[in-house]
């Protein structure tokens, strides 16, 4: 079904401008707009990646078993680091509250973002590398989605070891690398290697 890759290619797109757009005016509702995207895209790409399970050698394997744990884990993580930061952190700064940067979204090391570097670079690395495990075939797109599990692993275990400025070789992984992914996808089905 082309409408998955497209849908991905859209949310990554959104995700892009609307941070960018952010940069720029940091408007509140900006902010809460990035953060309701990045909240959304974790279920897309669940879609996606079991999109391309189709493809799989094997009815239901393991690897197809673990995308979905270590996906879910990833919707959950995120969801509850941006709900919370949309709904309770946002809202006591904005009552006057002073709250420490340990307990806000953007700042290292704190809480809020240690749940999102957890879903996006540790949990989203795995389901890339996981669902590339259950395809015998693809070559190139099972190739492609090791390198996006790597790119999203090396920018979460850099920040936490290393230094915080790892973190932004993830985005290339889970962003940039899902572009490439789902155009990988639409060439496939189009040529008829893909399952649509």
């Amino acid at each position: 079904m082309k409408k998955i890759e497209m849908l991905g290619i859209a949310v990554v797109v959104l995700y892009a401008v609307t941070v960018i757009l952010y940069l720029i005016f940091q408007s509140y509702q900006l902010l809460t707009l990035w953060e309701a995207v990045t909240i959304l895209s974790a279920p897309v790409m669940l879609l996606i990646l079991l999109d391309i399970q189709k493809n799989s050698s094997h009815e239901k394997s393991v690897f197809q078993t673990l995308t979905i744990v270590f996906m879910t884990c990833t919707i959950v993580l995120t969801s509850l680091a941006h709900f919370i930061n949309m709904t309770v952190t946002r809202e006591l700064i904005a009552q006057g509250l002073i709250i420490p940067t340990y307990f806000q979204i953007g700042y290292w090391p704190s809480i809020e973002m240690s749940m999102d570097y957890l879903a996006w670079g540790f949990f989203m690395g795995l389901a890339f590398i996981t669902t590339a495990c259950s395809l015998s075939s693809l070559k190139r797109l099972k190739t492609m989605l090791v390198i996006c599990g790597s790119l999203c692993l090396l920018g979460f275990f850099g920040t936490v070891i290393v230094n915080e400025n790892f973190w932004y070789i993830a985005p290339l992984g889970y962003g940039a690398g899902t572009i490439i992914v789902c155009i990988e996808m639409l060439h496939g089905k189009r040529k008829g290697s893909m399952q649509p």
